[in-house]
């Protein structure tokens, strides 16, 4: 089974040796978003909520490409420099997410890049 990469312009460009998303078979793997501005390339000031905001999005853009929407994800990791800011990241997040949300895991990192407040990646499936 040959392996898909998805791209799209509405979400950050890759900046290293991986691609915003692998199709294989009917999985979508979807790499880690920050809240980079997809326009800019530049991180949104703000808290957490806001960056949380930004990173959804993106992920939901990624998706789009895929011709899929957040109601396919099955399963995100959440990656927080803090995890004093989980109740505000799981505020925002509940916002994207309907019954029934995927599966999660939340950890707290020792460092993100370009010091993001947040990261999360996800895995979706298609019909």
């Amino acid at each position: 089974m040959a392996l898909q990469p998805v791209a799209t312009s509405e979400a950050p460009a890759a900046i290293g040796p991986y691609s915003q998303a692998i199709r294989s078979g009917k999985l979508l793997f979807l790499s880690g978003q920050i809240a980079l501005d997809p326009k800019t390339g530049q991180l949104l000031d703000g808290d957490v909520a806001v960056q949380t905001e930004r990173v959804l999005k993106n992920l939901a853009a990624v998706l789009q490409a895929a011709g899929l929407s957040l109601e396919r994800v099955v399963k995100t990791t959440v990656y927080l420099r803090d995890l004093g800011d989980f109740a505000k990241m799981n505020e925002v997040y509940a916002r994207f997410f309907r019954a029934p949300a995927p599966a999660r895991a939340t950890v707290q990192v020792a460092a993100l890049p370009k010091n993001a407040a947040v990261e999360i990646d996800a895995i979706a499936e298609s019909e």
